[in-house]
């Protein structure tokens, strides 16, 4: 009898290697030399590390600055810089440095990793990446040393360049001070420095590329570079931009008057700080303010924003722009009784709806059962609690100061969290799920059942 060869599917895959990843990083912070006393910290909260880490989160347990030798600062940077490419692309870069042809295998692995609706031009997709991705995360750097330099002196360097990649990759992860960049809250240059790098890891790679796409092939007749983008570019600005801007106007109102944030600030600052924060709960994890000083309200928009997330193929986490606006443009359609959905005058297919249905549904889930599970175990209010698996779910990092105070089943909950919300629910499903079954020709008979 033949045995049956055991394979793994490409998002399996995937899955294993954010996990065979983290559990590595963890051993390593683990050592003794990661740490800055020379005393082993904790298992646990080397596990956490380096799943905040490699998941790009941004939420910790113990202050990084203080808590990691360089040795292990540098672990936690090279799993920030994995988790936010992704170990299949880093993998495959290196087989295109080494001048390894891909086969059809890497070949399904970058695609699943980056959610690709094809496969030509995947090797130079993946080169444009790395290479992009490092001219950027150099430019933030470069920009940070004006300002840590003069500071820190040559310290100032590493500190650029860990900020630098964090921020790009939306870990929200510093080793400046332990009230992460609260002391730079009225500081133009870090908030627009930091504020860019987010914003450009978080609008996804497909958008980097079909906007420079449109750039190159202008002409002097037609400047209008907005209208040649795909639809995928042209909702994932324009959601993006949306939020960020009407999230500023809502914490700015909502903030206006708080002393323990904005209150007694200049209007200027008011403004920039506001922006900051807007921006920030798109999954970069950076606080300009303590977030357990909101107010209810604001505290509320930044939920709503850390749950939206940025765009598809990107560094950023949550449900992301595209599932959002396509979520919406389906319901409004079926409001107004149309028999498809449209967003700038092209209609949105249903496979798309399906998968935005799909994603919504499985990462509302795991965000459910996450605050559930932790209000068990934890005495916090139930809006620290929220903000708390809502952050961990979409990867954010933000924290209303309830982190520290885990205790070893809640900082479980959290790891899983952070690891299910990185992974994506569509991923998750997948991989976990047995083998498509064979469709039969006669499908179940239909049925109609009562709606709202």
């Amino acid at each position: 009898m033949k045995t049956k060869k055991f394979t793994l599917s490409t998002t399996q895959i995937i899955l294993l290697s954010f996990l065979v990843t983290i559990l590595l990083g963890s051993l390593l912070l683990a050592l003794p030399i990661s740490s800055a006393d020379g005393k082993a910290v904790p298992y646990l909260d080397a596990l956490f590390t380096a799943t905040t880490s490699t998941c790009v989160t941004g939420l910790v347990t113990l202050p990084t600055v203080s808590t990691w030798s360089i040795f292990g600062q540098v672990v936690i940077l090279i799993l920030i810089q994995i988790g936010g490419l992704g170990i299949i692309t880093i993998m495959s870069g290196l087989m295109l440095l080494l001048h390894r042809k891909m086969g059809i295998g890497d070949r399904l692995l970058i695609q699943d990793a980056f959610n690709l609706n094809t496969m030509s031009g995947l090797a130079k997709f993946v080169k444009n990446v790395l290479f992009g991705t490092l001219i950027i995360e150099g430019i933030g750097a470069l920009l940070y040393m004006t300002v840590f330099v003069p500071e820190f002196g040559a310290r100032g360097i590493w500190i650029s360049v860990f900020t630098a990649i964090s921020a790009f990759c939306n870990a929200g992860i510093d080793i400046i001070a332990e009230n992460s960049l609260c002391n730079y809250v009225t500081s133009p240059t870090v908030n627009l420095v930091t504020s860019a790098l987010i914003i450009l890891g978080g609008l996804g790679y497909i958008v980097w590329w079909d906007v420079l796409r449109v750039i190159k092939s202008r002409t002097k007749k037609n400047r209008r570079i907005f209208r040649h983008l795909t639809l995928h570019s042209k909702i994932a600005i324009t959601v993006t931009a949306g939020l960020i801007f009407v999230g500023a106007i809502l914490i700015f109102i909502f903030e206006y008057n708080n002393p323990l944030t904005i209150g007694e600030m200049p209007l200027f600052d008011k403004i920039q700080v506001s922006l900051f924060q807007s921006v920030t709960t798109r999954t970069a994890g950076f606080a300009s303010v303590p977030q357990e000083n909101l107010t209810n309200a604001a505290s509320a928009v930044s939920i709503i924003l850390m749950l939206i997330g940025g765009s598809p193929v990107g560094t950023a986490g949550g449900m992301k722009t595209v599932t959002i606006a396509v979520l919406l443009c389906s319901a409004l359609a079926t409001i107004r009784n149309k028999n498809s959905a449209t967003l700038f005058g092209r209609r949105v297919s249903e496979g798309s709806i399906k998968k935005a249905v799909a994603v919504a549904v499985s990462f509302l889930t795991i965000c459910t059962a996450s605050t559930v599970l932790l209000m068990t175990t934890s005495n916090a209010s139930a809006l620290d609690v929220v903000y708390e698996t809502v952050s961990a779910t979409a990867t954010v990092g933000l924290s209303r100061n309830l982190t520290s105070t885990l205790d070893t089943l809640g900082k479980l909950i959290i790891i899983v969290t952070m690891y299910f919300g990185r992974v994506g629910p569509i991923s998750l499903a997948v991989a976990l799920g047995s083998k498509n079954e064979v469709q039969n020709v006669i499908s179940e008979p239909t049925e109609e059942i009562s709606i709202g």
